[in-house]
């Protein structure tokens, strides 16, 4: 009678498709960077308050990058989920990660890719989306 009650084993967890989905939303990230210029230093960086999707250089420049996927747009652009809240979490695990792996540089930023896989595909680069406290 409890096991009927009992919640499934992978209850709270991302199903394997949406695992996948943001997997896929990753590496296309990863492309569009390559393709302008951009170095990746380190993905899937993890600490005990969050993670970081993708570090990268731009340049002099240290980027921390929070990659964004939605199916559609029924519920908005994936650009839009990258609320303050969000930005604050990032901000904050970057600010860890500088402080765990000490990289040499002296300029930092916020990019976002935001990906839409409707019929469109759209992926988008957005530059210096918000300003951190580092």
């Amino acid at each position: 009678m409890l096991d009927e009650l009992a919640p499934p084993a992978h209850a709270g967890a991302a199903s394997p498709t949406t695992i996948e989905a943001g997997a896929e939303a990753e590496e296309r990230a990863v492309e569009l960077l390559l393709a302008h210029g951009y170095e990746v230093v380190e993905r899937n960086y993890r600490c005990e308050i969050g993670e970081l999707d993708i570090v990268a250089a731009d340049g002099a420049v240290m980027v921390f990058v929070e990659v964004r996927s939605r199916a559609n747009t029924e519920h908005g652009h994936a650009i839009e989920s990258v609320n303050r809240k969000k930005q604050q979490k990032v901000s904050r695990v970057a600010e860890v990660y500088l402080a765990h792996r000490q990289p040499r540089y002296e300029e930092f930023r916020f990019d976002v890719v935001a990906i839409t896989s409707d019929r469109a595909r759209d992926i988008t680069l957005y530059q210096d989306a918000w300003r951190g406290g580092l």
